[in-house]
C-alpha cells in the first residue's frame, strides 16, 4: 500500500468468497462416501437439525424477530443496556434455623446478591423459622426469594412479619413470593391475593415463580420445557387479569426459573427464545411484556461419581445463562447430587458467577451471541417448537386439562425415553461417568440432604442423567472382590493398542477392573494367561486383519479356560465370541449383563427403564 488516506484494506478481499456448495463438496470428499447428515449433522431432542456450518442465509430476514436489546420482541435482552445479573444461591432451611441463618448471612457476606431460601423442610412454625433464619439481612437490599412449596402464603405471612419487625415497608422488599399452584401445589386464589396487595403496596415482592425446571428434570427437551412454563404462566396471567389488575402489572407479578445445562449453546437460545414467546403471549394480551428469568444450572447433569467435573459443567451453564440474558443465576454448588454441600463447594459455586461478572466481564456485553448465524437460527427454532407444544397444550384445554388428561405424560416420557436411549449408547456422553471414569477416584461423600416435604408437586419423577450408569458402579464397589476382566490383546502392541484403550474405558465405566498385558502370539499362550489370572470375563482386542486370522482360535481357547463370556472389541464376527463393544453400542445393558454374569449384587438394569413407563402419572392437585 502507499499509505494514501484513500486506499482501504479488505481483508481477504483479493479471494474469491467460497459459496457454501464449495463448502459442502469439500466435505464430501474428506467424508468418503459416508452419510454427510449421520457424521455432521447432529438432531436435538426437539427435533431440530444442528448443521456443521450456518451462514447468513440460514437466519430469516423477512421476518426478523430479534429487535433491539430492551424493545420488543425482547430477543436480545428485556433492558437496553447490560448491567449483570443477581446472584442467587439457595439455602435450604432444616432442623437447624441457626445453621441456615449462618449460611444465608455467608453468602450475602461474600458475593450472592439475593437468597434462594428452601423451606419446604423447615422445622416448626414458618414466622418463627424465618426470623431466626432472617436474622442480621437487611431485607430492603437482599433479595428473598421463597420456595416453600403449597405454604407460599404462610411463608408469605411470615416474610411480611420479619419485614415488619424490621420496620422495612413492604414497598422496600424486593425478591419472589415462589407460589407456583400447578408445579408445586397451593390454591391458585391464595397466589392471587398477594399478587393484587403487592401491586397495591408497590412492592418490589413478585408472586408466581413459574418452575421450568421441575419438567427439566423430568427429562423434557428445552422446547417441552418452554412450551410448558409458558402454558402456566397463560394459567396465571388469566387469573390475574380476571382478578382486575392490567397486563403490565399482571405480568410484572410473574418470575420463570429455567434449568441451563452444560450446552452452552442450547442454553443462550433456550433464554433468548423463551423471551420472545412470552412478549408474544402478552403481544396478544394487549402488549408484548419482558420477562423475568432466574435461570438454574441443570440438576439433571450433575454427577455423583467423578464430581470434579460438575465444576466444568456448571461454569458452562452458568456462561451460558449470563450470555443468555438470565436476570438472576443460581449455580448449584459442585457436590450437590451427592447430599449437604461443604462451605467449600458453596464458595466455588458463588464465586463462578462473582468471577464471570467481574474479571470476564460478561454481564458488561448486551447479547454477546446475537448477531451468531448459529444461535440466531437456533433461538428461532426452538421458539418455533415451543410454540407449536404450547398451542398444543391450550388446545387440550389449557396446562391442568392437558396434565389430566396425560398428553404432557406421553410427550415427556416419549423424549425422556430417547434421552436414555442416547445415555445408554453413549451418545450423550458423560464425562467421569459413562466415558473417561476415575476408575482410582476416592469417592466424595456428604452428609445426606434432609427431608424435603414434596407435597403438592406434581408427580414427576426427577431424574440425573448419570444415575444409571452410577448404579453400575455401585454394584462394582460393593461386591465382595472387585469383578475384573482379561484382555487377550493379540499381536504387538502398535496392534492392539487403540482397541485396548477404548475397551479398557468401557469397561471401567462399571466398575470393572482391567488385567491388561503387551500382547500374546498364540491361543496357547493366552489360554495359560487367562486361566492364571483367576478373572471369568475376557475381551479380544487387536485390529481386524488379526481378528480374521486369529480371533476364532483366541476365544476358543478362553472358553477352554474357563472363561463365562467373551468379548471382541470391534465388530468382527468370530465363533465363540459372546458379544461385541464398539462405539454406539448398548454399553449399559452389555455391561449391565457383564455384571449379572459375574453374580455381582444388585441390578442396574433397574436404574434405566427405557419402555417409556419411567415417570408416573402427572397429577393436578
Amino acid at each position: 500500500m502507499s499509505g494514501s488516506s484513500d486506499e482501504v484494506l479488505v481483508l481477504g478481499g483479493e479471494f474469491p468468497t467460497p459459496t457454501r456448495d464449495q463448502w459442502l463438496a469439500l466435505a464430501e470428499g474428506v467424508l468418503k462416501g459416508k452419510s454427510f447428515d449421520k457424521v455432521l449433522v447432529s438432531r436435538l431432542y426437539d427435533g431440530v437439525d444442528v448443521q456443521p456450518l450456518y451462514t447468513e442465509a440460514d437466519v430469516s430476514k423477512a421476518s426478523d424477530p430479534v429487535g433491539l436489546p430492551g424493545a420488543a420482541p425482547f430477543v436480545r435482552g428485556s433492558s437496553p443496556v447490560s448491567s449483570g445479573w443477581d446472584i442467587r444461591q439457595r439455602v435450604d432451611v432444616g432442623a437447624d434455623a441457626g445453621e441456615a441463618n449462618s449460611r444465608v448471612l455467608a453468602e450475602l457476606e461474600k458475593g450472592a446478591t439475593s437468597i434462594l431460601l428452601g423451606l419446604r423442610g423447615a422445622a416448626g412454625p414458618l414466622d418463627q423459622v424465618l426470623a431466626e433464619v432472617l436474622d442480621g439481612v437487611y431485607l430492603d437490599l437482599a433479595g428473598i426469594v421463597l420456595d416453600a412449596g403449597p405454604a407460599f402464603d404462610a411463608a408469605a405471612a411470615a416474610l411480611h412479619g420479619v419485614a415488619k419487625a424490621n420496620d422495612v415497608p413492604p414497598s422496600a422488599l424486593i425478591g419472589t413470593l415462589g407460589a407456583d399452584p400447578v408445579g408445586h401445589g397451593g390454591d391458585l386464589a391464595d397466589a392471587v391475593a398477594l399478587a393484587i396487595a403487592a401491586v397495591a403496596q408497590q412492592s418490589g415482592l413478585r408472586t408466581f415463580a413459574v418452575d421450568g425446571t421441575i419438567w427439566h428434570d423430568a427429562g423434557a427437551s428445552d422446547a417441552e420445557e418452554l412450551g410448558c412454563a409458558l402454558a402456566i404462566a397463560l394459567h396465571y396471567l388469566r387469573a390475574l387479569v380476571d382478578a382486575g389488575l392490567d397486563l403490565p402489572a399482571a405480568a410484572a407479578q410473574i418470575e420463570f426459573r429455567y434449568a441451563v445445562n452444560a450446552d452452552q449453546f442450547a442454553g443462550i437460545a433456550k433464554l433468548r427464545a423463551a423471551r420472545r414467546l412470552w412478549a408474544r403471549v402478552t403481544e396478544l394480551s394487549g402488549a408484548a411484556q419482558p420477562q423475568r428469568q432466574h435461570a438454574v444450572t441443570s440438576s439433571a447433569m450433575m454427577t455423583r461419581r467423578d464430581p470434579w467435573v460438575n465444576l466444568l459443567r456448571t461454569t458452562i451453564a452458568c456462561f451460558a445463562a449470563g450470555t443468555g440474558g438470565a436476570d438472576a443465576i443460581t449455580v448449584q454448588p459442585f457436590d450437590a447430587a451427592i447430599g449437604e454441600s461443604d462451605s467449600f463447594a458453596r464458595r466455588i459455586a458463588r464465586n463462578t458467577q462473582s468471577l464471570l461478572l467481574d474479571e470476564a466481564n460478561l454481564g458488561r456485553v448486551t447479547d454477546a451471541a446475537g448477531g451468531s448465524w448459529y444461535v440466531e437460527s437456533l433461538t428461532d427454532s426452538l421458539a418455533l417448537q415451543a410454540w407449536a407444544w404450547f398451542q398444543d397444550i391450550e388446545r387440550a384445554g389449557g396446562i391442568r386439562d392437558a396434565i389430566a388428561s396425560g398428553i404432557v405424560e406421553r410427550r415427556i416420557n416419549t423424549t425422556w425415553t430417547q434421552r436414555l436411549k442416547n445415555i445408554a449408547r453413549r451418545k450423550d456422553t458423560i464425562t467421569g461417568v459413562s466415558e473417561f471414569p476415575d476408575s482410582t477416584e476416592t469417592p466424595v461423600t456428604r452428609p445426606p440432604h434432609e427431608a424435603i416435604d414434596r407435597t403438592g408437586d406434581l408427580a414427576l419423577i426427577p431424574h440425573r442423567y448419570a444415575e444409571a450408569f452410577e448404579a453400575l458402579r455401585d454394584r462394582a464397589d460393593t461386591a465382595p472382590t472387585r469383578p475384573s476382566v482379561f484382555f487377550a490383546n493379540l499381536g504387538p502392541i502398535a496392534v492392539h493398542a487403540a482397541r485396548a484403550m477404548f475397551a479398557k474405558n468401557f469397561f471401567e465405566v462399571a466398575g470393572i477392573a482391567v488385567l491388561g498385558n503387551d500382547g500374546f502370539e498364540s491361543p496357547v499362550a493366552v489360554e495359560a494367561a487367562f486361566a492364571a489370572s483367576g478373572a471369568q470375563l475376557a475381551c479380544i482386542c487387536s485390529s481386524d486383519a488379526v481378528y480374521a486370522e486369529r480371533a476364532d482360535a483366541t476365544a476358543s481357547a478362553l472358553h477352554q479356560a474357563g472363561a463365562r463370556r467373551v468379548y471382541l472389541a470391534g465388530r468382527h464376527e468370530a465363533p465363540g465370541v459372546d458379544e461385541h463393544i464398539y462405539a454406539g453400542c448398548d454399553a449399559l445393558a452389555t455391561l449391565t449383563r457383564a455384571l449379572d454374569t459375574l453374580d455381582v449384587p444388585g441390578s442396574g438394569a433397574r436404574a434405566l427403564d427405557v419402555s417409556g413407563s419411567g415417570a408416573r402419572a402427572l397429577d393436578v392437585k
